[in-house]
């Protein structure tokens, strides 16, 4: 079978590996659908892993499949049913993941794609235990941006920052898939949204998704235009991803008692914060990293209702793998680049 294998830093590979043998105790053999990538893909590809891992290594950490064989003891999926892909080996034993808190399991193996053999290959045996049913209405793209995409957002929102109906939002990255889903997610339950972007042609798709107010951080600073569409006022919360550059305006952005939610640094991992700014203020700040598999059934449940759907860049082959990282590391996206397998 084929499968996609990151065999130095910068470099892949279509290869030919074996398929996997019959499904074990508890697993079933998916038939991989399609891969998202996510910047995640982009810090594997160019050297930024910060655990031990072994090349060569099959890339992919967001998926979707179709169930193709069920092991011994799994009844809660059948042949042919498409399904999510949880992108972390979780134990599923420990307190955390017992009580459905599946990103903070104490055990976990590592995240697929990045420390464990990814999903670019045709075929995988998975616990079933990681595997969420996609309902009817979404299709294979869809299955595959729940778990980070959409999953991410709804565990940032609604797990920590508390998003309520009617509140102000500030969206970093619009353009971003986390920040084109943050916009349509906020706004369908009725939020006024900020959001900012790169370019002139990224605003008007970003109006598109809903967003009420778009920002081009080249042409102003955001924190000013924040300012002044709030009257003076800071929006309620900040959905943060982008680090370094964005920090310092994220938080001038914030209403006093504002929640700040953050899950990525792609600009820059470290930067300086004014102490007697956050405790004057009363700022929270929330740290998020992935999400609960409640969430991706959420965010599904959203698209097959119509409140939110994927918004797609491109879908490309394995022989365009290298182009759309590069393109996803020069931020010349808007949303999400898909990888079929099939």
């Amino acid at each position: 079978m084929r499968a996609l294998q990151l065999v130095a830093d910068r470099k892949l590979e279509t290869v030919d590996l074996a398929p996997p043998p019959p499904p074990g105790q508890g697993e079933v053999t998916l038939k991989i659908r399609a891969v998202a990538l996510n910047h995640i893909d982009v810090w594997g590809w160019r050297g930024m892993a910060f655990a031990k891992r072994k090349m060569p290594l099959v890339v992919g950490a967001e998926a979707s499949g179709v169930v193709e064989t069920v092991g011994p003891g799994v009844s809660n999926l059948l042949p042919g049913q498409l399904v999510s892909i949880y992108g972390a080996r979780t134990c599923g034993l420990c307190r955390p993941c017992r009580e459905g808190r599946d990103n903070l399991c104490e055990h976990v193996s590592g995240v697929h794609g990045f420390h464990l053999d990814g999903f670019a290959q045709e075929k995988i045996n998975l616990p079933a235990r990681l595997l969420v049913p996609a309902p009817p209405g979404v299709d294979e793209i869809g299955a595959a941006v729940a778990p980070v995409t959409f999953g991410t957002v709804e565990h940032m929102l609604f797990d920590n920052a508390k998003l309520e109906p009617g509140e102000t939002i500030l969206v970093q990255a619009g353009g971003s898939g986390i920040g084109s889903a943050a916009i349509q997610l906020a706004k369908s339950m009725g939020c006024t949204v900020i959001t900012t972007v790169g370019s002139e042609d990224k605003m008007e798709k970003a109006k598109a998704l809903g967003a009420d107010h778009v920002i081009n951080y080249r042409e102003d600073r955001f924190e000013g235009v924040v300012r002044k569409i709030t009257k003076k006022r800071g929006v309620d919360v900040v959905f943060e991803h982008v680090g370094a550059d964005t920090w310092a305006g994220s938080l001038l952005s914030m209403k006093r008692g504002g929640r700040l939610v953050t899950c990525g640094s792609t600009s820059g991992v470290s930067t300086n914060m004014n102490l007697m700014q956050l405790f004057q203020q009363q700022l929270k700040i929330f740290g998020s990293f992935g999400c609960r598999m409640e969430n991706m059934a959420d965010a599904m449940q959203k698209m097959a209702r119509g409140l939110a759907s994927p918004v797609i860049d491109t879908e490309v082959s394995f022989a365009d793998i290298d182009k759309a990282l590069a393109r996803m590391e020069g931020r010349d996206v808007f949303g999400k680049i898909i990888l079929r397998v099939d």
